[in-house]
C-alpha cells in the first residue's frame, strides 16, 4: 500500500495511455474499463479544444498537441510520486533502511547494529545487503554505506572508513607455505580473489602486488570468489592468502584465527562512504550521527 500512486484523475489515465500508446492496456493497469478510459480522454479534448492521440487498430500515437502535454504530465506525476513516497517514509514508525555490500554488512554493521538499537529501541533498523552496488533495492532505502573513490558520490557523503588492506592468512597456512619473508614469496602462494562485475572499486591482488612492483598471472591454486565473505571462510579453512580490510578482518586478527603476513597499504580516496537520503529523517540523522562515531 505504501507504493500506491496519488489519484490524480484525468493525469493519471491520460499520462497511462500516453505511456503504453493503448487504451486497452491504460484501462488495464489503472483498473478501469476501457470506455471509461475513452470517455475521459474524450472530456479532456473537449476541455483543451484540441485532438490529443490519433487512434488505429495498432493503438493510440500522442499528436502533437498530445506530446507536449505529455511531456509536463510524465515529470509532474514523478515528482508527486517521489514526495508521496518521501511523505509517507516520514509518517511510517520510525525505521531505517540501510543498503550497503555483503561484507561490511556482516563483518562491520551487524556486529555494531545490536549497540544502536539498545540507545535508539524505538527504531527499527533493516539492513539491505547485496554485492552489487547498483541494486535496484537500493532506490528505498534511508542511508547507503558504499565503497569506492571520493568522485564516485554525491557531495554530501562521509568518508566513513578509508580502505586500508593488509594480506590475510591462517596460521595453519603460514606454516605450510610461510614464512613470507617478502612480497616476492607472498606472489609465489596460493592467493584467493574477489570477483566483481566491471572495473572494481576494491584493492585487487594486481593492484597490491604492482604497488610493490611486482607482477603475477594467476596461478593454479588460486580461488576467486564473489562474495567477500566466502573469502574469509576459504582464508580460515586455510586455502591461501586473502587481503584483509582493516574494519572488516580485526576481529579475526585479534582471536589469532588469521594473521597479517605482508605490510598494509592505504589509499586515502577510496574507503567507505555513507550516504544518507536527502531530506533525512530524524532517525536517519541518529542513525548517521552513530556511524559516524563508531568508525
Amino acid at each position: 500500500m505504501r507504493d500506491r500512486p496519488l489519484d490524480v484523475g484525468w493525469l493519471r489515465i491520460f499520462e497511462a495511455v500516453g505511456r503504453l500508446g493503448s487504451l486497452t492496456k491504460a484501462a488495464q493497469e489503472l483498473g478501469l474499463s476501457q470506455p471509461a478510459v475513452t470517455y475521459q480522454i474524450r472530456r479532456i479534448e473537449e476541455q483543451l479544444g484540441a485532438t490529443l492521440f490519433h487512434r488505429s487498430h495498432g493503438g493510440s500515437r500522442l499528436s502533437e498537441a498530445g506530446e507536449m502535454l505529455y511531456r509536463v504530465v510524465h515529470s509532474g506525476l514523478e515528482r508527486i510520486d517521489e514526495a508521496a513516497r518521501d511523505i509517507r517514509r516520514r509518517a511510517r514508525a520510525p525505521a531505517i533502511r540501510i543498503f550497503t555490500d555483503y561484507g561490511f554488512a556482516a563483518y562491520w554493521l551487524m556486529p555494531r547494529v545490536a549497540d544502536f538499537r539498545r540507545l535508539h529501541p524505538h527504531v527499527e533498523v533493516h539492513i539491505v545487503a547485496s554485492q552489487s552496488l547498483e541494486d535496484e533495492s537500493a532506490g528505498d532505502v534511508d542511508a547507503a554505506v558504499l565503497f569506492g573513490e571520493r568522485d564516485d558520490f554525491p557531495e554530501h557523503a562521509r568518508l566513513l572508513m578509508p580502505e586500508r588492506v593488509v594480506p590475510v592468512c591462517a596460521p595453519g597456512f603460514l606454516t605450510r607455505y610461510g614464512p613470507f619473508e617478502d612480497t616476492a614469496a607472498v606472489a609465489r602462494a596460493p592467493l584467493l580473489h574477489l570477483e566483481t562485475s566491471g572495473v572494481p572499486r576494491w584493492l585487487t591482488w594486481s593492484t597490491w602486488l604492482a604497488m610493490h612492483g611486482v607482477t603475477r598471472e594467476p596461478a593454479q591454486g588460486d580461488l576467486g570468489l564473489n562474495t567477500y565473505g566466502f573469502v574469509i571462510q576459504a582464508a580460515l579453512a586455510e586455502q591461501g592468502i586473502a587481503l584483509g580490510w582493516i574494519g572488516l578482518v580485526d576481529t579475526f586478527l585479534a582471536a589469532g584465527t588469521l594473521v597479517a603476513v605482508a605490510p598494509e597499504v592505504q589509499r586515502q580516496t577510496f574507503g567507505y562512504w555513507l550516504i544518507p537520503h536527502q531530506p533525512a529523517t530524524a532517525a536517519t540523522q541518529s542513525l548517521t550521527e552513530w556511524l559516524i562515531s563508531q568508525a
